[in-house]
């Protein structure tokens, strides 16, 4: 990769590194239902009004916009204000990878290599340790909810897959259409219209800044930059760079939230790690075999979402 490029990496990984804080405050000033509601208002508009919808079938527009969008952060949303700490789940989505492989496993006949297999393993004794530490009901929900939204993620990864090779940033400006209605609706009824009155007619800088940060930095933005690097280089060179997310969301979140984990949340988050780095350089070290240099993509080029 050229230096640029590199560097537009970074800004990538550490915009979506840092919308992980933007998550936090933002819940503290207003329901997480309604605030991942707005957040998929501003990605979509005024967007469409500039990207041709996607050349894809609706149904997979639709289950993309409500499994990866009003699920995974609503999940999400609801488990960091819920006490899910910002640095921690930005580590914990990324479970979402072996989801995917799982999935890929049921959905589409595809079968697992063992570095997947191996990374898998790994980091689900990470988690394990985690879930053991907040064993508690009250510090257990919002893990399984952070756990629930990288399921979602790997189920809209399996969406992209079926979709093919499209315009993606279209697709996840169309597709932000869908999470909105479900959302709103579910705000309503369960975090009350007056608290959603009282947040919406009285927003504030910082709930302000939240919503553009998540809408706009780390979504089209941050997703437009990724899918350019996609376009260039072969998906195992750009893939790795998602490692430094949950690094830079826990280093951020200890530097500015002042989020101290426990010394098992330390060592499973370790854990977790050490297995995603075995699933992504494997696939990156077994993807270089099978991918000319000038063929930027490989066969296995699906871009992701941030889920921050």
């Amino acid at each position: 990769m050229s230096p640029r490029d590199i560097l537009l990496a970074l800004v990538v990984v550490t915009a979506w590194g840092l919308n992980f804080i933007a998550i936090k405050w933002g819940v503290t000033l207003a329901p997480p239902l309604l605030l991942g509601a707005l957040r998929y208002v501003f990605a979509a508009l005024p967007a469409i009004f500039f990207v041709r919808p996607p050349k894809v079938k609706f149904s997979i527009l639709l289950g993309y916009g409500l499994l990866a969008g009003a699920l995974q952060f609503g999940a999400l949303y609801i488990a960091i204000s819920q006490g899910m700490p910002a640095g921690l789940s930005s580590l914990v989505i990324q479970m979402q990878a072996f989801f995917t492989i799982g999935f890929a496993m049921v959905f589409l006949g595809e079968r697992p290599r063992r570095f997947q297999l191996l990374g898998a393993g790994i980091a689900f004794i990470g988690i394990l340790a985690i879930a053991a530490e907040r064993f508690s009901g009250a510090a257990l929900l919002p893990l399984l909810l952070t756990l629930a939204a990288a399921a979602c993620w790997g189920g809209g990864n399996i969406l992209t897959k079926r979709a093919g090779r499209i315009d993606m940033l279209a697709f996840i400006a169309w597709s932000s259409l869908v999470p909105p209605i479900p959302l709103f609706v579910l705000s309503l009824l369960t975090e009350g219209p007056s608290t959603d009155w009282a947040a919406l007619t009285h927003p504030g800088w910082v709930l302000a800044g939240s919503v553009g940060f998540s809408s706009y930095v780390s979504t089209l933005v941050g997703y437009g930059l990724w899918s350019v690097l996609l376009s260039r280089y072969p998906t195992s060179t750009v893939a790795p760079f998602s490692l430094l997310v949950p690094v830079i969301g826990i280093a951020a979140s200890a530097l500015i939230l002042g989020e101290q984990p426990s010394l098992v949340e330390l060592a499973g988050s370790a854990v977790i790690f050490v297995g995603l780095i075995v699933n992504t350089l494997g696939r990156r070290s077994s993807a270089s075999a099978v991918e000319p240099a000038d063929q930027p993509g490989g066969k296995d080029a699906v871009p992701q979402l941030p889920a921050g």
